[in-house]
């Protein structure tokens, strides 16, 4: 690229491409226009255009999480708002996004000055997509001079990188066809900010705690992945040698499948939602270590009976128990100097794993039976442990019953589990899964319910559009089944009713799937699953689009569980209430 033509839009684009990104998800305005032109002539980052904002800022998401950072351009005002829904999320579970924006140039804002013009989408306060993102970023800035424009691109970026959350970049829209110098090397992004002290002290306190303990757990969490330390925590794992749990959104983190993430593992703690034997190992711990982990009010009863006993270290901060907190904590190197102890003074844990097999893999499922959410999850559990391409699959799932079924499934290769566990945004899923396919050349596999997808259905178009081969699986019931769960658990009984807000409206799938020319399959028994991973394993480049019958009294085991335990409320006291629950739990 010559020097003589560089561009503050490619600053932005070179030192992103030097942090790893190729793909830049859009949906085009007027006043974005010079940054993607700038884009469209940048040799190295192409761009992905999607249907919707939410959608790009989805993909832009789940890009991030395969390549460690993610971008998206969109529209001032009408765009910017739009995404918002897909920033929080990131924000929330510390994924670094960049958003790009313009907004009207120094000319305009003269004319505002002057006359009071309103232009378009704004509101009339012109900082005020500043003033929003500040909420949901570690930078949120407007480019109004294209001197200092690099500098402030450059602090930004950086503060992504080291807190892993997204930044907001808006810049007049004159300013990003500006010119400026070509940036020297590359980007130093630095190790956060730790406090010795409290570092050390820390330390002490969580050896003493570790040696005390006769039955220590280690939990992980997903800001292990956004750091990369897997094999950091490997290490710590093999010289405690205790055994390990994961939150729903860190699943996968390490290997189910070989090594010590096997050997170890004693299945995902989703609250109640968990396996029985899972929730019951956890709460027989006495000291449990959490590493990088996000509690949601998913975790309300641990944090309720086992508080005491918890130790929670996250980036920049920890505590102990309900009372000693500690600020300045670098997790990574709290891990590093936890390991290096622990070679020098050995502790005398034994793992004590004794956990039975995935229940899934027991349990009696016919090729004949009418498919359920009990049923789908035995046969994937099952494929999972007999189809390496399976294995191989990139899981997605989103706020629905599915995630909380899924969260019960063993047997996953490192990194393949994505959900967004802890913002919860129905449609993430479909969404995300754009970004997923074009970051990882695995399939991507969507388990969404027929809510979240109609948020986001318009994906299918631009999965189709860049020739992806995604699988979306749609559970369809026809209703909001996790809120009706929470709302009056007695719907699912014969006898019960859903609530007029639950219930959704009933769509052809399978003309969906030719107006956006994916494949169409359907599910109506455990026959035609096992027959549709047939068909995935012998068609890999195609997309599909899959829908699968779940009656609509058929309540989630899983949900079941979190819900009873949540609302106090139990299926088996609603009038004919067991008849339900026993069937789905023995399907």
């Amino acid at each position: 690229m010559s020097t003589a033509n560089f561009t503050v839009a490619d600053h932005l684009l070179w030192r992103l491409k030097q942090l790893g990104l190729d793909k830049v998800f859009q949906v085009p305005g007027d006043y974005v226009q010079e940054f993607m032109t700038a884009l469209d002539n940048f040799p190295g980052i192409d761009a992905v255009g999607d249907v919707t904002e939410l959608g790009a800022g989805y993909a832009a998401d789940g890009y991030a999480r395969y390549r460690g950072i993610g971008a998206v351009s969109v529209q001032y005002g009408v765009g910017t708002f739009s995404v918002l829904n897909a920033i929080a999320g990131a924000y929330v579970e510390r994924n670094p996004v960049v958003v790009i924006s313009a907004s009207p140039s120094a000319e305009n804002r003269v004319d505002i000055e002057e006359t009071g013009v309103l232009f378009h989408h704004s509101t009339g306060d012109y900082s005020a997509d500043k003033k929003v993102f500040e909420n949901v970023t570690v930078a949120s800035e407007i480019l109004s001079d294209p001197a200092s424009a690099p500098e402030i691109i450059d602090n930004a970026l950086r503060l992504a990188m080291s807190e892993k959350r997204p930044i907001y970049l808006e810049a007049w829209q004159n300013v990003w066809g500006a010119a400026c110098d070509k940036p020297d090397g590359h980007l130093v992004i630095p190790r956060p900010a730790s406090n010795p002290a409290m570092m050390a002290s820390l330390l002490d306190k969580v050896i003493n705690r570790l040696k005390e303990a006769e039955k220590p757990l280690v939990l992980l969490g997903i800001e292990i992945t956004r750091l990369g330390i897997q094999r950091e925590v490997e290490n710590l794992l093999c010289n405690l040698n205790i055994p390990y749990t994961t939150t729903t959104l860190a699943k996968s983190v390490l290997s189910e499948v070989q090594g010590l993430g096997k050997e170890l593992f004693v299945g995902t703690y989703a609250g109640e939602a968990s396996w029985p034997e899972t929730f019951d190992f956890v709460s027989k711990r006495d000291c449990i270590l959490a590493l990088g982990a996000i509690f949601t009010d998913d975790y309300l009863t641990m944090l309720k009976t086992q508080g005491n006993e918890l130790i929670r270290v996250n980036m920049g901060e920890a505590r102990i128990g309900n009372c000693e907190r500690f600020s300045g904590i670098d997790l990574a190197q709290f891990i590093d100097d936890l390991t290096v102890y622990i070679e020098h003074y050995p502790m005398q844990h034994r793992a004590h794993c004794s956990l039975p097999e995935n229940p899934y893999l027991n349990s009696s499922v016919h090729d004949c039976d009418a498919i359920s959410y009990e049923n789908f999850f035995c046969t994937y559990q099952k494929q999972l442990a007999q189809c390496q391409k399976v294995r191989d699959f990139n899981l997605i799932l989103g706020e629905s019953s599915s995630l909380y079924m899924a969260a019960r499934l063993t047997g996953i290769e490192e990194s393949r589990f994505i959900s967004d566990a802890a913002w919860g945004s129905l449609g993430h899923e479909t969404g995300c899964s754009l970004g997923t396919a074009l970051a990882d050349n695995r399939r991507s596999v969507v388990v969404a319910g027929d809510g979240g997808f109609m948020m986001m259905c318009q994906t299918l178009s631009s999965i189709s559009h860049n020739k992806l081969n995604t699988a979306v699986f749609v559970m369809s019931n026809q209703v909001y089944a996790i809120e009706q769960s929470f709302v009056d658990i007695c719907a699912f009984t014969p006898a019960g009713a859903f609530a007029p807000f639950d219930d959704l409206h009933r769509w052809d799938y399978k003309s969906l799937a030719n107006a956006y020319f994916v494949e169409y399959l359907n599910v109506e028994t455990v026959a035609d699953l096992n027959g549709v991973f047939a068909t995935l394993h012998e068609n890999p480049c195609k997309p599909y689009l899959i829908k699968v019958n779940i009656d609509k009294k058929d309540l989630a085991p899983a949900i079941q569980d979190l819900a009873e335990a949540i609302t106090g409320n139990k299926v088996d006291d609603c009038p004919c209430g067991n008849s339900t629950a026993q069937g789905n739990n023995n399907a």
